[in-house]
């Protein structure tokens, strides 16, 4: 039992130092949605659940507008898919990071985000540090970070009047800084210019009400078509 403990413990001393800056972006973040929610009329358990039960941020932001809106379900749905899509392919790219895990593989799978799935495909556990324990203590960590974020915002919110002008704009700075991450990355900006000029074709055309499902039709049935030129592109950086 004792060896046990030690081996969780150095695990978690190893997590903790790589998830340290995760943990300024998500209080802040999480603080922002947590106000956002209840200056929107939501109870404070409605964004401690909905942080619990989706942690995406993007999402969470987005889905206060949502519930806020009329009822449209097809509509909700292809946008959070959108939205959230891109984590069909970091867990492809777990998939043998997350083998022989056991138990925590569950748990890895649901807690894996952006910030998360940077530092688990990224970095090794160090020497004498078990990789599953190293891994669930990133996971559980940052989840710990925007549920605290989220909690001390709501809280503030319900007894602390605010302005909420300009906050809803915390969701398109987020969707921004993802952007100009995923930019920095690639040397050659296919997708990007893909999903940029399929935006702005379809807000031209659509108009900014009706505009969000053509763009996601239009950007997964180019990027379909466009596939082999860009993954050759994408070769040869």
């Amino acid at each position: 039992m004792s060896g046990q403990k030690g081996k969780i413990r150095r695990a978690l001393t190893a997590a903790f130092p790589h998830t340290i800056p995760i943990l300024a972006g998500f209080l802040v973040l999480g603080m922002s949605y947590g106000v956002y929610a209840r200056t929107s009329g939501f109870s404070f358990w409605v964004p401690m659940t909905m942080a619990v039960a989706i942690f995406g941020g993007s999402l969470e932001f987005v889905a206060v507008s949502m519930l806020l809106a009329p009822f449209a379900p097809v509509q909700t749905f292809l946008a959070a898919l959108m939205i959230q899509a891109r984590h069909l392919f970091y867990g492809i790219s777990m998939l043998e990071r997350y083998k022989g895990m056991g138990w925590k593989k569950l748990y890895l799978i649901y807690a894996l985000c952006d910030e998360t799935f940077s530092i688990n495909y990224a970095v090794r556990a160090p020497e004498g540090v078990d990789e599953g324990w190293f891994m669930f203590f990133v996971s559980l960590l940052d989840q710990s970070y925007w549920l605290a974020g989220t909690a001390l915002g709501a809280a503030l919110g319900g007894v602390i009047p605010f302005s909420t002008e300009g906050l809803d704009f915390a969701m398109t700075a987020l969707f921004v800084v993802i952007f100009l991450d995923q930019w920095q990355k690639e040397s050659r900006h296919w997708t990007a210019l893909i999903g940029l000029g399929s935006a702005l074709a379809c807000l031209t055309a659509f108009g900014p009400d009706d505009f969000l499902i053509p763009t996601m039709v239009c950007i997964l049935a180019l990027l379909t078509l466009l596939r082999g030129p860009i993954e050759r592109g994408l070769d040869g950086q």
